[in-house]
């Protein structure tokens, strides 16, 4: 949209078929009209899903392209054997009239591009136009838009079948034809919404609603049309927000009424000037053929890589279709990674997330007890869990919200300790190749003998780089995975008294609580306007309220070995290891574990000094026991500070936090912080 000025002609592909074919398009086009072209989709929507496609052969690609064309355009390039200027600067006595020579090559470029769109239908079967209709040929009520959206509208009227309705979808969006878009449009529409995946602040519409409302009454007053539909704009899916079919049914209920509401919103909650449209979000339509599996973990695990390498083995390996999108945010390693994978015996055009999934897989136990992992899960899913605790003894761990999902809906869960096989086939923090075997054993997708061997032959291409030690590591991950995966039986009668974990304490700000919390749960999407800064102020130090308990191993001080050096302290990347002296005294209402020692620095009389340990901030890279310069003597390999489970010492450990951080800090003014030591105590 912020392109759409600079004379470019703008072709949109709506799915990451259409980007392969539009590709080929454009640069027919572009040769012969003389434009520079912009091929765009929706970032990350588009540019980031994985499907399965038909590809183009170069025979194909030959035969979109003129010879003669390329000649042509090869002889336009700057050359010193035939030198001549391009671009050159003008004064305001001709400018202008230079502005208006390039008129005919825009006026021509559509008849070009649809030109080149037919010559492609012919040549592979799949036919574009520059403005696609689809729906009732006598439709009353008509969706225009670009993008992955004309998809989901698409897919919903072919799912639902409402009567008289239809969808237009943009090609070629710049330089706009309005014959095209008559010709595209029913006789018979009534009402037509554009939307617009973009917010253009001030304006009277957003640009392609305003392009839309112009072509209409340019034809009335050419005398085209006997009438003007009624024409309303709506604004969706910014940021890649959720545009799903109940989305666009509400669309479409909202053209119905006899004042349809203006410059609308759909897909969130507008409380402070009520431009958003209702919507029934429990409303789907899957496709109950196809599996449908969501995959929780946590950024950097793996688990992103594993299913793209399960969309291959599967999409390459069977007559199935597939589909992969993957949601992450901005915090990357360590984050909370959610995948989206479709497999079914038709091709997949569901440019939205899962919202009912027959499959559902936790990579991280502790995410049992922060996000709903289940709030999506449809009746008789299969939910595999990464378990530190074995079959017998899982249950009880869950929380009452999850068990009560899983008896209600009579989910089948299934658990291993993938760390723990992963941690014996020498592999670390690596459990992809661990899960991705178990989603195979129970998912069906394909033999578990032939699903095995193209996983073994997909750990091959992909880690033929990291050398074959690095491959057999993976082997023994995989050939171990299925003797330590188990089913849980489920009692009908025993449930826990344990809700959700609260996401931050009570005594947290308001906003943090109302909102960053809320956006922790994975509750974002909700969050009314209201609740968000106008003016983009949010309050600072935030992150400390936000515990990511991503690292099974933390750190453990051992204080009768430590020199106090603070090296530690000082490397740590996440600030989870703090430094703090203080008088003695001080330790009367300590925990009874609370570790501490006397300062080894002079002139510091009845004081003790004190190396806490955030263990839920903790990531696990273990590079405050590389800095540290301290080995036992009696013990090998034993350091002042080494990694050790979290599990048995977080109870204790979040004890020992919140009476550190009741102690006082030092006084800066007795600190020498031009050392690495004395700095850790600021």
């Amino acid at each position: 949209m912020a392109a759409r000025t600079t004379g470019f002609g703008l072709l949109a592909a709506s799915s990451v078929q259409a980007a392969q074919d539009l590709a080929l398009i454009s640069h027919a086009a572009t040769l012969e009209a003389r434009l520079p072209f912009i091929h765009f989709f929706d970032g990350f929507r588009t540019s980031h899903e994985v499907n399965k496609i038909e590809l183009l052969s170069e025979e194909q690609m030959h035969g979109m392209m003129d010879d003669e064309l390329i000649y042509e355009h090869r002889k336009r390039a700057l050359n010193p054997d035939n030198p001549f200027i391009r671009g050159t600067a003008q004064n305001p006595d001709v400018y202008f009239q230079g502005r208006e020579t390039v008129n005919r090559y825009y006026d021509e470029t559509p008849a070009i591009v649809e030109r080149a769109m037919e010559r492609f239908g012919n040549i592979t079967g799949r036919h574009y136009k520059l403005f696609d209709y689809h729906g009732d040929p006598d439709a009353k009520r008509v969706i225009v838009l670009m993008g992955s959206g004309a998809d989901t509208v698409t897919h919903t009227i072919d799912a639902l079948r409402p009567e008289g309705v239809g969808v237009v979808n943009v090609r070629l969006y710049r330089p706009f034809s309005a014959e095209h878009l008559l010709t595209a449009l029913p006789g018979s529409v009534e009402t037509v919404a554009v939307l617009d995946r973009t917010k253009e602040s001030g304006a009277s519409g957003e640009p392609l609603y305003q392009d839309i409302v112009t072509a209409l009454a340019e034809a009335m007053g050419r005398g085209e049309r006997t009438s003007m539909p009624r024409v309303i704009g709506g604004r969706y899916g910014l940021s890649s927000k959720e545009f799903t079919p109940s989305m666009v049914m509400s669309v479409f209920a909202e053209m119905e009424k006899a004042k349809p509401k203006q410059h609308f919103t759909i897909g969130i909650h507008d409380d402070v000037t009520h431009t958003s449209l209702d919507y029934d979000a429990g409303m789907h339509i899957e496709d109950e053929s196809a599996t449908r599996a969501l995959f929780y973990g946590m950024g950097s695990d793996g688990t992103v890589g594993a299913n793209k390498n399960s969309i291959k083995i599967i999409g390459e390996n069977t007559d199935l279709w597939a589909q992969g999108y993957f949601v992450y945010d901005s915090k990357k390693s360590g984050s909370r990674t959610i995948s989206h994978l479709r497999f079914g015996p038709e091709p997949i055009h569901a440019p939205y997330l899962i919202q009912n999934a027959n499959f559902i897989a936790c990579h991280k136990f502790e995410l049992v007890d922060k996000i709903e992992l289940l709030a999506n899960a449809s009746d008789g899913a299969v939910f595999l869990l990464n378990s530190p605790y074995p079959a017998d003894e899982v249950w009880d761990r869950l929380p009452r919200p999850v068990q009560d999902i899983i008896i209600d809906r009579g989910i089948h869960l299934h658990v291993i300790d993938a760390s723990r096989v992963a941690r014996n086939a020498g592999m670390g923090k690596r459990i992809n190749t661990v899960m991705q075997a178990c989603f195979f054993a129970l998912s069906g997708v394909l033999p578990r003998d032939e699903a095995i061997r193209q996983i073994k032959q997909a750990i091959e291409k992909t880690y033929k780089s990291k050398g074959q030690a690095v491959i057999d590591k993976n082997f023994a991950a995989v050939d171990a995975t299925l003797d330590h995966l188990h089913e849980v039986a489920i009692p009908d009668d025993r449930r826990s008294d344990r809700g959700m974990e609260a996401v931050v304490p009570d005594h947290a700000p308001d906003f943090v609580r109302e909102v960053t919390a809320q956006m922790m749960r994975g509750h974002g999407d909700e969050l009314p306007v209201s609740k968000l800064p106008a003016d983009g102020t949010y309050p600072s130090g935030t992150t400390r309220w936000e515990k990511s308990n991503v690292s099974d191993e933390v750190p453990l001080w051992r204080e009768d070995l430590c020199i106090q050096c603070g090296n530690c302290s000082f490397v740590c990347p996440h600030s989870v290891i703090r430094a703090k002296f203080f008088h003695e005294s001080e330790l009367k209402n300590a925990p009874g574990n609370f570790p501490s020692a006397p300062i080894s620095a002079r002139g510091f009389p009845e004081t003790r000094y004190t190396l806490q340990v955030y263990l839920e901030d903790c990531t696990g890279c273990k590079l405050c026991v590389e800095a540290c310069p301290v080995k036992s003597p009696d013990e090998p390999g034993v350091r002042a500070i080494n990694m050790t489970q979290k599990a048995p010492i977080l109870d204790e450990g979040r004890l020992n936090i919140a009476f550190f951080e009741s102690l006082p800090f030092t006084d800066r003014a007795k600190v020498d912080f031009s050392s690495v030591r004395g700095s850790q105590f600021l």
